[in-house]
């Protein structure tokens, strides 16, 4: 079929609607969005006139679309069809003004921009152009301006469930393409989502996990629960972020604010988990520094259970206490074979003395790596706080700034 035109070097006007009924489906991960829409073209037909005196004041008929020509006109961001039949009826007025009407459900290309997630507002475009005809030939312009399509729109979305309606643009312009020109009609079309839903699931969950690694502190670091709490947390967070990278797209230009909230969260509880290993490894080695000491000084004096009969508890005496219980036997008998066996016993004991002094001089004192512990629980964990708090603070302002 050819344009219905009597001068065909003029072009036919199409006169195009546009109004959104419902967004049923916005698909981050796919980079495609759904709405339901209703679509009116106009267009007239210089071959199909009559006066309405004449046939009854009949001023309108309808006829099957396959009988007339039907502008082909197209969405140029449509990535599936719509599985909906379309309307099979054209109406033609007595002035030959011809009218299709059709509803459709559009599987449409959207490039997401998920930065903000979730306080995002996407925007999308609807652009209308022929297949096959140029400038020359189809000239597409607009019915509705895009204050009244607004408001039309606002009245008919009575139903709006994550996506919210924020506002509709239309404006016509021509392309050209490898010297072929065409007129196209896009209709830009802005929405914001619910964020309320993802707060409570998502953002406020990881907020609490930071709670309980805070909690964790009161913890005792002596014992293993400690630990393995701070790693169930940290657990936890991973499987949040598994959760995250199934709703949002890896074609993403820039990393989400989500994204960085959760690894820098992350990071935090990390630190927090290897300052925890370390406070414990440096428990552990103050444990066995007193042990060695203590082991110490038994193999130096020459103590050995076997030696003697009596059982001695060690805990709260020095080894210048246990030394003449071990040696008792051996000097009483000296102290007969010889009469200044006294005197150089007393020498022995003071120089005795006077090495265990040197000794205890010398070597650190008793829990000192506890105390090194303590400073450094203090200060990790105002550190933890301070760094926790501004980066909460830029993260929010991040996400409500423009």
């Amino acid at each position: 079929m050819i344009r219905p035109v009597k001068n065909y070097k003029e072009p036919t006007i199409v006169t195009l609607d546009l109004l959104l009924y419902a967004i049923l489906d916005v698909r981050e991960k796919d980079q495609q969005w759904v709405p339901y829409v209703w679509i009116d073209m106009w267009w007239k037909n210089e071959f199909l006139s009559w006066d309405p005196n004449e046939f009854c004041n009949i001023t309108r008929i309808s006829l099957p679309n396959e009988l007339l020509w039907k502008p082909d006109v197209t969405i140029e961001e449509m990535s599936e069809t719509d599985r909906a039949p379309p309307n099979p009826f054209l109406i033609i007025r007595n002035d030959g003004e011809t009218e299709v009407t059709d509803d459709q459900v559009l599987v449409s290309a959207c490039r997401m921009l998920v930065y903000k997630f979730p306080f995002d507002i996407q925007t999308c475009n609807l652009s209308f152009k022929s297949v096959v005809h140029n400038d020359k030939e189809i000239l597409l312009t607009e019915y509705f301006n895009s204050s009244k399509i607004v408001e039309e729109t606002r009245k008919l979305m009575h139903n709006q469930y994550e996506w919210l309606f924020v506002n509709l643009t239309v404006h016509t312009n021509n392309i050209s393409y490898l010297d072929f020109n065409q007129s196209v009609i896009t209709y830009t079309i802005s929405i914001k989502r619910r964020a309320g839903l993802y707060i409570i699931n998502f953002i406020l969950p990881i907020l609490f996990f930071v709670g309980l690694d805070l909690a964790s502190f009161m913890i005792s670091d002596s014992s293993g629960e400690k630990l393995s709490f701070k790693v169930t947390v940290l657990l936890a967070v991973t499987v949040m972020q598994l959760i995250l990278n199934d709703i949002l797209p890896s074609s993403s230009n820039r990393i989400p604010l989500i994204a960085s909230y959760c690894i820098g969260i992350f990071g935090m509880m990390m630190l927090s988990l290897l300052e925890t290993v370390l406070v414990m490894f440096l428990l552990h080695k103050d444990t066995k520094e007193v042990a060695r000491k203590e082991q110490s000084m038994i193999e130096d004096f020459g103590y050995k259970e076997s030696d003697v009969s009596i059982k001695v508890n060690y805990t709260g005496q020095t080894p210048t206490e246990v030394l003449p219980v071990v040696k008792e036997e051996s000097s009483s008998q000296l102290m007969e074979e010889s009469p200044d066996f006294e005197k150089l016993s007393y020498e022995l004991k003071e120089l005795v003395k006077m090495l265990l002094n040197s000794r205890t001089e010398e070597a650190r004192p008793s829990g000192y790596w506890k105390g090194v512990c303590n400073k450094i629980n203090r200060g990790f964990f105002i550190f933890y706080i301070i760094t926790l708090a501004l980066f909460l603070v830029y993260m929010f302002y991040r996400w409500s700034a423009e």
